[in-house]
């Protein structure tokens, strides 16, 4: 269908996990941006426990509807669209965001539209602010995206944010997220590790442990014209169970565990196979605007060394604020006015949440 001109205003709700994110957007323009996180009631678990998540989005989801809708200085009945995370993410958590959007939208009279909660970290890039000015009114037509959280590790090529997204490759185990806050409770760093690693990696050597950098042996990666069966693939077990050893080893021989050192060691594995496999993938199949999105975006290191290999391989990066990487309901509302905007029609009124919807299904 044909792209439209108007600027729809969209409520945006995300309950994928432990975040109950609400965004409210003009067309391209951010009105409210509200989160309620439930990060500490996990803490003492070491990690997000799904049915203390669910309560907590049944709890904070109609207050911080109400809040989003103050910041916006909008209502209900002058919203063109409502939209709502229905996948992929924790079944429970999902749940409570799909039912409220559709009670929602179905009080106000309101077409509602289920979105993939992985795509919508790229729709955060049609954000203005976010978006970078050479880009123009929307996300160019070779556009990469790159998306690290505790859920999620992938590589997307993006050829239509409303119809075509492409997975290249993601972790065939433990996601990146994952993997810190594993390592995180090996080192007894706490929770949620990637902040608490990446303080404490300043303080440490990179170079005292040489942990594997998962899949990048021949039979994995082969050539770009013979593609091994996870070249573009990640894999953070190995990893995990090297630093497992490593303090096993100090533990055995009663020596304080070089907290600092590992931290910096695996940090710097994590970043260097992720970011070498993600540039690869973009230089092969004709990628050069890179989108970094996800938790672990914040992460310095992987920052830092994403920006240096993509300036060396020619590849425009944008990277968002820190608190619109992370998951949050200004994503899914641009997300949503996008489609709205190219005419995709809304979500059918039998819509449910779908903890495996796959990356290629942008809208339910």
């Amino acid at each position: 269908m044909p792209t439209t001109s108007c600027s729809p205003l969209v409520l945006g709700i995300e309950t994928s996990c432990d975040e109950t994110g609400v965004g409210i957007v003009r067309g391209t323009r951010l009105l409210a941006h509200e989160v309620a996180s439930s990060v500490e009631e996990h803490v003492r678990f070491g990690g997000v426990i799904p049915e203390i998540a669910a309560r907590a989005h049944l709890q904070a989801l109609i207050p911080t509807i109400r809040r989003a809708l103050e910041a916006a200085d909008v209502t209900l009945d002058e919203l063109d669209a409502i939209a709502v995370t229905a996948g992929p993410g924790l079944a429970g958590a999902l749940m409570v965001g799909v039912s409220g959007a559709k009670a929602l939208a179905a009080a106000a009279g309101k077409p509602l539209y289920g979105i993939n909660h992985l795509v919508a970290h790229v729709g955060v890039g049609l954000i203005d602010g976010v978006r970078p000015e050479a880009w123009g009114d929307a996300l160019p037509e070779d556009l990469g995206a790159l998306l690290v959280s505790g859920g999620h590790t992938e590589i997307l090529k993006v050829d239509s944010l409303s119809t075509d997204v492409t997975l290249l490759g993601s972790t065939i185990d433990d996601a990146a997220g994952e993997a810190y806050d594993k390592v995180a409770r090996l080192i007894g760093a706490g929770y949620p590790g990637g902040p608490v690693i990446d303080r404490m990696a300043k303080e440490g050597d990179p170079t005292s442990f040489r942990f594997p950098r998962g899949l990048t042996a021949g039979k994995f990666v082969c050539s770009a014209q013979e593609p091994g069966k996870h070249r573009h693939d990640w894999s953070f077990s190995g990893l995990k169970t090297a630093v497992s050893r490593a303090v096993e080893q100090f533990e055995a021989r009663d020596m304080q565990v070089p907290a600092a050192d590992i931290a910096a060691s695996f940090q710097e594995a994590v970043a260097d196979v992720i970011t070498a496999k993600a540039v690869r993938a973009c230089r092969e199949h004709g990628i050069r605007h890179l989108l970094l999105g996800g938790g672990v975006a914040a992460n310095s290191r992987l920052r830092g060394l994403l920006a240096d290999r993509c300036r060396s391989a020619g590849i425009e990066l944008t990277v968002p604020p820190v608190n619109l990487c992370t998951d949050n309901g200004a994503m899914v509302a641009a997300l949503g006015a996008r489609l709205v905007m190219d005419g995709v029609a809304p979500s059918p009124a039998e819509l449910g949440a779908d903890p495996g919807l796959p990356v290629q299904v942008v809208s339910v």
